[in-house]
């Protein structure tokens, strides 16, 4: 072989090598997701009533309607990775984006069942199983898969401070009390949080999309 084509394989073989120790780094096993607690998270994301909890954190069970008027529990979506986030359906500003977003990520894992979506209304007076359902229809959400969340406001508001963490304003889930958040939250199959991202933000909705793939892949390890 001559000289300019030896040099030409040389780095043909030295691109492919390191293409393929960069994948490597990307999907190697032991790179796992934080588990957050309490203590780990941003002191104002943290409702004072469970700030100093012992012990591993875990989503509370509740109990919801969705789009469909099903009564939804933490039973309907077990053993499944949950996306949750926090949204009314008549926002103009954040809720949109937040929507297209989420769209992205029912999209990326439209064909599996181990994903779920949960979407709660911080406005239940006014998102009616009635009002989701062609809110969901509009964003074509799949109601099995996507579950958009009315009910009792003080456990919604609840859930946002106390389980997922995804506000900075405290409160009592009374009438003039009100959440206004970008957070998603990543949730595993044990209910452990995993991550937050700014659902208005592409780029931030894909880490969340990757890391998704990444709890999956830890769940086969597990399995």
């Amino acid at each position: 072989m001559n000289r300019p084509l030896l040099l030409r394989a040389l780095a043909f073989s030295g691109i492919f090598i390191a293409l393929v120790v960069l994948g490597w780094l990307i999907i190697r096993p032991g790179e796992e997701l934080p588990i957050f607690h309490p203590k780990q998270i941003d002191a104002r994301l943290v409702d004072p009533a469970v700030r100093n909890t012992p012990g591993e954190h875990r989503i509370s069970d509740f109990r919801l309607v969705d789009q469909r008027g099903d009564t939804i529990t933490l039973a309907a979506v077990d053993g499944r990775i949950i996306v949750a986030d926090f949204f009314f359906t008549t926002c103009g500003t954040i809720c949109p984006k937040m929507t297209a977003q989420m769209e992205r990520v029912q999209a990326a894992y439209r064909t599996d069942d181990r994903v779920a979506i949960l979407s709660h209304s911080v406005t239940p007076e006014i998102d009616t199983p009635e009002v989701l359902a062609a809110y969901a229809q509009l964003h074509g959400a799949d109601p099995a898969r996507w579950h958009m969340l009315t009910g009792d406001r003080a456990q919604i508001y609840r859930l946002a401070r106390q389980s997922y963490f995804a506000c900075l304003e405290e409160g009592d889930g009374g009438p003039d009390d009100f959440v206004h958040t970008e957070n998603f939250v990543l949730v595993d199959a044990q209910r452990r949080i995993r991550g937050f991202y700014d659902g208005t933000q592409q780029a931030e909705v894909d880490r969340l999309i990757a890391d998704i793939g990444k709890l999956l892949a830890e769940q086969e390890r597990s399995a």
